[in-house]
């Protein structure tokens, strides 16, 4: 299974450079896609940035989420939550300053370490930090 964070997620469903890329990631995976609550919290705030930025209208915001949340609706994603473990997990990987790893970041690691999911990234920090902590990824380039 992959776990796909926001980085590898909404190139998927807003077109950009690396649409094509996440797109391929993504319906390829032969076990499902899993995203946790903090995707989706994250995929909302990057629409609500993008309308206020003037790089979405709010009418192509409401059409991307309402997609994002059919496929959650519909099973082509699986929610997995973010157990308790992951806290600690996160906590302990923040506090051994062997990685550039922000919070919500180390959040989504953990969340892929903790269900035994191949990380989807898009983010060269977190992969960079998924290499370094022995956590399985996937680089979308």
């Amino acid at each position: 299974m992959l776990y796909a964070d926001t980085s590898a997620l909404l190139p998927y469903y807003r077109p950009e450079s690396l649409s094509a890329a996440c797109e391929r990631h993504l319906l390829e995976s032969r076990d499902g896609v899993a995203v946790s609550e903090l995707t989706e919290v994250e995929i909302t705030s990057a629409l609500a940035r993008l309308v206020r930025i003037g790089e979405l209208s709010n009418e192509s915001a409401d059409r991307i989420f309402r997609a994002f949340s059919s496929d959650l609706d519909q099973g082509a994603l699986v929610r997995v939550t973010l157990a308790a473990r992951c806290f600690p997990l996160a906590r302990e990987w923040l506090f051994a300053r062997r990685t550039a790893l922000r919070t919500l970041d180390a959040l989504h690691l953990a969340a892929a370490a903790s269900s035994g999911a191949e990380l989807l990234t898009a983010d060269n920090t977190l992969a960079d930090a998924a290499a370094l902590l022995g956590v399985p990824f996937v680089r979308v380039i």
